[in-house]
């Protein structure tokens, strides 16, 4: 099952109410609004996240039908989660249909089909996907508040964003629910003629999304409405033991893609058992702690990769990673060529941030998805051993 979702244009509604926004005939000089307080809050609220379970409600209103589908989630960011479906009227995501995914493997059961698919991914670097939908609202949108209501008994704050014409695309990135949805805007004909709302509900004592309304209007008739909302939400309350792990049912069928790691250790030493060569005891900053060792056998020509990744367990997704490999992967060409200790090494810049450099047999890698990981002094850590 693949989470993202062609969803249809159109529908009959309209959108209704008067929202603030910044630059929208206020004096100069005004306070900025509450809603920038409000998504700040949601964003400080996820980067320490420990846990998250609720059952979630998505309603896709077109002028032909009416699809909703209500799950039970749990989450644990940003690589966990569980998301069990209890009614659905669409298609493509029967009742019955569980998605549980790990550090290592995401299990997707159709029961429509009978059929699990396994899916192997022990590399896998994980963002937080929610923080930076959210950190985009609030660099990027205007924001607008549009006062309170409440939500599954629970009072929220409401408010609206306006993207960039520039900046809508055909994917929806949603806040409330980490998924992905495809909506076709760009066959929808004229785009000065196409508006796109975009509606979060803040919950006041988590501070946290609670519900999200996506809605195009073409000339000024509401085409498609996407509703999100979470019911009994709990943050931060724990998790029942096993709720990331899954067994299929007896009579499924299971299909597996990816390769199998030889293992994911809790302990270097343990890796090392099976790993062709030593690994490095990297000096990471204290805030960070060991979380796993992963050790795959790709092709041949490739040779054997040991990762051992590191988190700081106080931070959503603020990890790092050290890879050790038997086939140098990286193109010297293509980076920054630096000097450590007296060797040379290779700098990558971007989404990931990267050292890179090979002793003897060896290649080694540092990485990290934040800016603020000294990658310099931890590869002078490792060095040529």
């Amino acid at each position: 099952m693949n989470r993202r979702r062609l969803l249809a244009v159109g529908v009959t509604a309209a959108l209704a109410g008067c929202v603030s926004y910044p630059g929208d005939d206020e004096p100069s000089g005004t306070e900025p609004p509450e809603s920038e307080t409000l998504v700040r809050d949601a964003i400080e609220t996820r980067r320490h996240m420990t846990d998250l379970q609720a059952r979630r409600t998505m309603t896709v209103e077109t002028p032909d039908e009416t699809v909703e589908r209500i799950e039970q989630i749990a989450r644990q960011p940003p690589a966990k989660q569980r998301i069990d479906v209890l009614e659905s009227s669409d298609p493509d995501v029967p009742a019955g249909a569980v998605t549980v995914t790990n550090r290592a493997t995401t299990w997707e059961y159709d029961p429509s089909e009978d059929v699990v698919d396994k899916q192997y991914h022990p590399n896998k670097v994980d963002t937080d996907r929610t923080r930076l939908v959210l950190e985009s609202l609030l660099e990027e949108s205007r924001l607008g508040y549009d006062g309170v209501e409440t939500v599954d008994g629970r009072e929220a704050h409401v408010v609206e964003t306006k993207p960039p014409v520039e900046d809508i695309g055909p994917a929806v990135d949603l806040v409330v629910g980490e998924t992905t949805f495809v909506v076709p805007l760009r066959a929808t004909g004229d785009p000065d003629a196409m508006d796109v709302s975009r509606e979060v509900w803040i919950d006041d004592e988590y501070r946290y999304p609670i519900r999200e309304r996506n809605t195009v209007s073409i000339d000024g008739e509401v085409r498609h409405r996407l509703t999100v909302t979470y019911e009994d939400l709990v943050i931060d309350k724990g998790l029942e033991p096993g709720t990331f792990t899954y067994q299929p049912p007896n009579d499924a069928t299971v299909v597996t893609d990816g390769r199998k790691p030889l293992g994911v250790f809790e302990s270097q030493a343990a890796a090392e058992a099976v790993a062709p060569y030593n690994l490095p005891e990297p000096a990471v900053p204290a805030s960070y702690t060991l979380d796993r060792v992963t050790v795959v056998e790709k092709a041949e020509r490739f040779g054997t990769t040991t990762t051992l990744w590191y988190n700081d367990p106080n931070v959503v997704a603020r990890e790092l990673y050290v890879a050790v490999r038997e086939v140098q992967r990286f193109s010297p060409d293509v980076l920054e060529a630096i000097e450590i200790d007296g060797h040379t090494a290779y700098r990558r810049d971007g989404g990931i941030q990267s050292v890179f450099w090979t002793c003897d047999d060896v290649s080694y890698e540092v990485s990290s998805l934040t800016d603020d990981a000294p990658l310099l002094e931890i590869a002078s850590s490792i060095g040529c051993p």
